[in-house]
């Protein structure tokens, strides 16, 4: 098959990466946002994060052997079925207000999700030249770098409502005002994921209507199925590299509104504040531009930053292998943890922020060095590396309890910090191919 026959199932392939890019980037407004409408603790609006997640490690494993039986298109399609099923399930959770019906409706989400990234990952490593894998991966990542700009932006517009109100605030009113409050912030979510809902099905039609290669990876093994699959050091380690990741990535979108506020809910970033006259026209008035959508607005700059760094760092792989700017992108990221942790108010927040810049490319690079010379066994092997983004699941929660515990979200962030650990060794030694 000719690479023209490609072109369309590539570029329908790639406009997954911004779909889920979008449900990624709403958990962190979500996190914030459920505090108030739902009245709970910072713990238990992480779990949000550990609902989504925990998504994508109890399907990862059946997508890939969905796929493995059936091919890409059909688990494609079955996992934008579940998407948009768990984004519409948002309008009954908004209307009985229950905190469980909305882990429900995240975790039909990300079941969904972790078809789609079991499927569009390997696809687009294998849909080229072997030796432009991480090039391509990251080029066809950096739109999900580009729609996870829209999740915050979208919250903090949409779901983010013109009062500002805290839980001690709430607390000090009757209950019947306090609850009709609640249930007017509860559903503010409705919309918005009735809008997703309704994209992400007219997708799952288009690939419906198209015709999808089924290329395979070459390989040397010649293996099949688990035949040995962990035997191969190469994947295991990214495996456990994309587990740090992603919990990483977690903890970072998932508090850092928190963050904000709780570091410097007045002082804005100069790159930020100087788009006011925009936030200003989206929002109305100066008066709606409350410290929570300030510190939305700050998120989607981050996003801004990852997507950038995503294609910059695409650009850098025709210049410098990839395992090696994954080291030195980790070492960097690892270093503005730092300053983030020890410096004080907005010089911490600006450092934490622009950590997503070098975050941008680690998801992909991991993948595709874990997924190479795995040759029939790239649906297994991808199946287990999208296992591990439940990572995002099991960390959050841990970072939430420190901060409850400490009072500080600053000591931790070391949590994450630590992470950047794990993928600078993969980046230097981890990658390696060692098959028996």
């Amino acid at each position: 098959m000719s690479k023209n026959k490609y072109l369309v199932p590539f570029a329908l392939v790639t406009s997954l990466f911004f779909l889920w890019g979008i449900a990624n980037s709403l958990n962190g407004i979500l996190i914030n946002h459920f505090q108030l409408a739902l009245d709970l603790k910072r713990w238990q609006a992480g779990l949000v994060d550990s609902a989504f997640y925990f998504g994508y490690f109890v399907f990862a494993i059946p997508a890939g052997l969905f796929m493995n039986k059936f091919g890409f298109k059909k688990g494609i399609i079955f996992g934008l079925l579940l998407y948009g099923i768990g984004a519409a399930l948002f309008y009954p959770a908004a209307e009985v207000r229950v905190y469980g019906f909305f882990l429900f409706a995240l975790f039909t989400i990300a079941s969904g999700l972790a078809f789609l990234e079991t499927a569009a990952n390997p696809y687009v490593s294998i849909l080229g030249d072997p030796a432009t894998a991480e090039q391509r991966l990251n080029f066809s990542q950096s739109f999900n770098g580009l729609s996870i700009i829209f999740g915050p932006l979208i919250g903090s517009l949409l779901i983010f409502t013109d009062n500002v109100y805290t839980p001690a605030d709430l607390a000090a009113m009757p209950f019947d005002q306090a609850e009709a409050i609640r249930i007017e912030e509860a559903q503010t979510v409705q919309t918005p994921y009735l809008w997703l809902a309704g994209i992400v099905l007219f997708v799952a039609f288009l690939f419906w209507i198209t015709k999808m290669p089924e290329p395979v990876q070459p390989s040397t093994s010649g293996k099949r199925g688990w035949d040995g699959i962990f035997k191969n050091r190469h994947l295991v380690l990214a495996v456990v590299a994309q587990f740090a990741y992603v919990g990483a990535q977690a903890c970072l979108w998932g508090y850092f509104i928190d963050l904000k506020l709780s570091l410097s809910p007045d002082k804005h970033f100069f790159l930020v504040e100087a788009l006011k006259p925009f936030f200003e026209w989206l929002t109305g008035s100066a008066d709606e531009l409350t410290p929570k959508r300030w510190a939305g607005f700050h998120l989607t700059f981050s996003f801004l930053l990852f997507m950038v760094g995503r294609f910059f760092g695409t650009w850098l792989m025709s210049f410098f292998k990839p395992q090696r700017l994954l080291t030195a992108f980790s070492f960097i990221a690892l270093a503005l943890f730092i300053i983030g942790i020890t410096a004080s108010g907005l010089t911490a927040v600006v450092a934490i922020l622009f950590a997503s810049f070098f975050m941008s490319i680690m998801f992909p690079t991991i993948f595709a060095l874990g997924t190479k010379n795995l040759g029939e066994q790239v649906k297994i092997g991808s199946s287990l590396i999208i296992m591990a983004i439940v990572g995002g699941a099991v960390l959050p929660p841990v970072l939430g309890s420190i901060a409850d515990a400490t009072g500080s979200y600053q000591s931790a962030f070391v949590l994450p910090a630590l992470c950047f650990l794990v993928i600078i060794f993969y980046g230097w030694k981890g990658y390696q191919i060692k098959t028996p």
